[in-house]
């Protein structure tokens, strides 16, 4: 892993979206670096930390390169960045291994085929790492996020959708709210299940199907309408990555 203002100067324009052939190939000669390959980016959106920065690729084969991004997704000035050459267990290890070290929030890009991508890979990036919830230490992959990507890309939209949906549910004072939020993220985590919901949430199960049936009636949607799931789905995922407390 390497970290310098020649690799900076190298990468800084493909990241930035000005991958002509010559550039490319400027990148290919003096980093070493195939022209085609598995390579994804990833963006932190704190300091890298100093264990993520060394020499040599690592123990799954990857080879990183840091560096900064001007105009990051987010209204940043700049992001801390890595082109990330993939090894065999490609970005979901690459994604482990700054768990591991303890590094973000971070968003990691799908994989792309060749160095001239990486621009739009650091774009896609960066929207994954905006879909991270505020103050958390989250590194995501933007595949997983692919419904809060859509809703971070157009914050107008998502906005939107947040006072339509849960509109009389935000008018609730902060502790009732809390407790049909919390009911209704345990009861998506378990599956649809009452039962498992009200075992995590160390209450009976009829308490539970009570909350979600108010939930219903502020929102006006049915949990048991596939469309209408979606809309209170996305507007939880809204709800959380705003700055308003849940």
């Amino acid at each position: 892993m390497r970290r310098g203002t020649r690799y900076g100067a190298l990468l800084g324009p493909l990241l930035a979206g000005g991958a002509t052939p010559a550039l490319v190939t400027r990148a290919v000669r003096g980093l070493g670096l195939p022209e085609r390959g598995r390579y994804a980016v990833v963006v932190l959106g704190t300091p890298v930390p100093d264990a993520a920065v060394a020499e040599g690729p690592d123990a799954d084969g990857s080879r990183w390169w840091w560096g900064a991004a001007e105009g990051s997704p987010g209204g940043a000035e700049s992001r801390e960045v890595a082109v990330v050459l993939l090894g065999p267990a490609g970005p979901a290890r690459a994604a482990a291994r700054l768990r591991e070290l303890g590094a973000g929030p971070g968003g990691v890009s799908p994989v792309v085929g060749s160095l001239a991508e990486v621009g739009a890979a650091r774009r896609l990036a960066g929207t994954a790492l905006l879909t991270c919830e505020p103050g958390s230490r989250e590194i995501v992959r933007l595949d997983e996020r692919l419904p809060a990507a859509l809703l971070v890309s157009r914050p107008e939209l998502s906005t939107r959708l947040l006072a339509e949906v849960f509109g009389p549910l935000l008018t609730l004072v902060p502790a009732e709210r809390s407790l049909l939020v919390e009911t209704l993220e345990t009861w998506l985590e378990c599956g649809g299940s009452v039962g498992r919901a009200a075992a995590r949430l160390g209450c009976h199960r009829n308490t539970v199907f009570n909350r979600l049936r108010r939930l219903e009636r502020l929102t006006a949607r049915s949990l048991s309408r596939p469309r209408e799931l979606v809309d209170l789905v996305l507007a939880l995922d809204a709800l959380r990555l705003s700055s308003a407390p849940p």
